[in-house]
């Protein structure tokens, strides 16, 4: 290759190298560090387009006194148990659904499971196995709101998620332990 050509393509090879960079950066800004889950973004992005070619499920979790859970058994203990509900979550999603993490200890699935109410109640009891961390055995617990998105006037993830974010704190607010709490509109 002349000299000539060579001084056109290294720009190109420059810009090219640059994109590679910016599309891993991206991808990494839609993965949750801590539990490898799709971020807020990440997540919506793909339960948008899931929800139109599925008749779908979108449930909101929450782990109860997590901030309880911090303070007596430090941070690395919370990490763990974030953690851990991450990978129950992503395992009962399976190749049904996917599963996200909002922030902080709320967690977000789309899922379309043919026994839902089943496999919701496996979900839940997964979710609420205590978590073993450097010897000690951290009690976890975990709220979940669901909404059958077919149920809905307007099949809309946003819709979906206000309505699994409502059963979701009424569970919180009626089981004294915690528990589950499915909507149907």
């Amino acid at each position: 290759m002349d000299t000539q050509s060579l001084a056109l393509c290294l720009p190109l090879v420059g810009w090219a190298a640059h994109a590679g960079l910016l599309t891993r950066r991206l991808a990494d800004a839609r993965r949750d560090p801590l539990t490898g889950l799709r971020t807020r973004a990440g997540w919506t992005n793909r339960a948008e387009r899931f929800i139109r070619r599925h008749d779908s499920v979108v449930l909101l979790l929450d782990l109860d006194d997590f901030k309880h859970l911090n303070d007596t058994h430090g941070h690395p203990a919370g990490d763990a148990a974030l953690a851990a509900t991450a990978a129950r979550l992503t395992a009962w999603c399976g190749r049904h659904g996917i599963a996200g993490r909002l922030g902080g200890d709320e967690f977000v699935a789309v899922h379309r499971h043919p026994d839902y109410s089943r496999a919701l109640d496996d979900l839940t009891a997964a979710l609420n196995v205590p978590v073993t961390y450097d010897g000690r055995t951290l009690p976890v617990s975990v709220s979940v709101g669901s909404c059958r998105v077919a149920d809905l006037p307007l099949r809309s993830l946003r819709d979906a998620l206000a309505a699994a974010d409502a059963a979701m704190y009424a569970a919180k607010g009626t089981t004294g332990r915690r528990g589950q709490r499915h909507t149907s509109h």
